[in-house]
């Protein structure tokens, strides 16, 4: 019986205010609080909102059978509070449903693993509280930040009792396996490695309004039947996705919102097939195979590496000069200042630092607010350098 996955990240960062070399030393105050509020308004109204009454609507028409999985973000659960409240609470609904499950990641969405394994398990456990905390839930389930995977994650979290992982089905990784079965991580023989099926997953979150796109307009019972094509082929269709692909990329006037409702009915026609949260799948099917992935993977961009990221000089040299602060900020511990340093590793600023090549280029600047990555890098560093002379005096009272 293939079972269906529908895992969905939840994340908005804290986007920086405008920061000249002027500010430097003048004022600590990073962050554009009238952004963040809008940006957040917005995506509550366009998505969170109408997405989470369709997931409860299909729930309770099917009785349960229709289930799905989240991350969400530490730093969009704080945002949550701060400027819609009414979206946590649509999510804690959906919770008590018994049908949803919600991931653990780093609270931050930072990319803590590549340079500290105890920053990295710190920022984990922040989330795992919080998790128990707003929904009432332990997960058991780790994805890191925008799938961010290797061998070396995948024992971290092993280690840290989680009984699955996600990454991205990456074909350099995969080779002539597919992703449609469970693995399980090298030297974690008792973990199930579920990987995203990302063809699949892609036909909805980017090509799901393409008018050039051969199978546009996409109806929900032609994608079920690709669904169903698998049978025999595959335990699990792991649909991993941005949450924000309903409404906010694609748009209610695409029809995704239609399509979405029509979906269930399309799958479950075919009474082989059902929904699960990956760690009912995880409990359900064996992993078929040891998978070795030495270096690090992702599910970002073309390339599905760490270069969404890390891919130029200024991406480099703002991840190195914000770690080196790694050594003093964990001598002077002070709660101002360790909260600034984190939201300062959230991944996204470094994402709009970014320069790739082709429609990548065009997914960086949708999401950054900066007129070019070298704004962005400028901008950046001009905040790390007040942090710095904020944590050094600190250091010498």
């Amino acid at each position: 019986m293939p079972s269906v996955c529908f895992y969905f990240e939840v994340h908005q960062p804290y986007r920086l205010r405008p920061y000249s070399f002027f500010d430097i030393g003048a004022r600590n105050d990073y962050e554009d609080v009238q952004q963040n509020r809008d940006v957040m308004r917005k995506v509550a109204e366009k998505c969170y909102l109408p997405m989470n009454a369709l997931l409860l609507e299909l729930i309770e028409r099917h009785q349960g059978r229709f289930r799905v999985s989240f991350s969400l973000t530490g730093i969009v659960i704080d945002q949550f509070m701060e400027y819609a409240p009414e979206v946590l609470n649509s999510f804690r609904e959906l919770a008590r449903t018994g049908c949803v499950e919600f991931l653990d990641e780093t609270d931050n969405h930072s990319l803590a693993c590549l340079f500290s394994e105890d920053e990295f398990r710190a920022q984990v456990f922040r989330h795992h509280e919080k998790m128990k905390e707003v929904f009432g839930q332990s997960p058991r389930v780790f994805r890191n930040t925008e799938l961010v995977y290797s061998n070396d994650v995948a024992r971290i979290a092993h280690d840290m009792g989680y009984a699955a992982i996600l990454a991205e089905g990456a074909d350099s990784v995969l080779g002539w396996r597919s992703p449609h079965f469970l693995y399980s991580p090298q030297g974690c023989p008792d973990m199930k490695l579920m990987l995203k099926s990302y063809s699949l997953s892609d036909d909805i979150a980017f090509r799901f309004s393409n008018r050039e796109w051969p199978a546009y307009p996409l109806m929900a019972e032609t994608f079920a039947g690709w669904l169903h094509r698998i049978k025999g082929n595959g335990d699990v269709v792991n649909l991993f996705m941005d949450y924000e692909t309903f409404g906010e990329h694609q748009w209610a006037d695409t029809g995704i919102f239609d399509f979405m409702r029509a979906l269930p009915d399309c799958v479950l026609s075919d009474p082989d097939f059902d929904f699960l949260t990956v760690s009912e799948a995880a409990d359900r099917y064996p992993a078929r195979a040891e998978l070795d992935v030495p270096g690090y993977i992702s599910w970002a961009d073309a390339e599905r590496d760490l270069s969404a990221w890390l891919g130029n000089d200024m991406q480099k040299d703002a991840f190195r000069a914000l770690y080196e602060c790694l050594g003093l900020v964990k001598y002077v511990n002070d709660p101002s200042l360790n909260e600034d340093w984190r939201r300062l590793q959230t991944s996204d600023h470094l994402y709009y630092m970014g320069t790739p090549h082709a429609s990548d280029g065009d997914v960086h600047k949708y999401f950054s607010p900066y007129k070019s990555p070298f704004e962005a890098y400028t901008n950046f560093m001009n905040i790390l350098a007040d942090f710095r002379i904020r944590l050094f005096a600190k250091a010498n009272q």
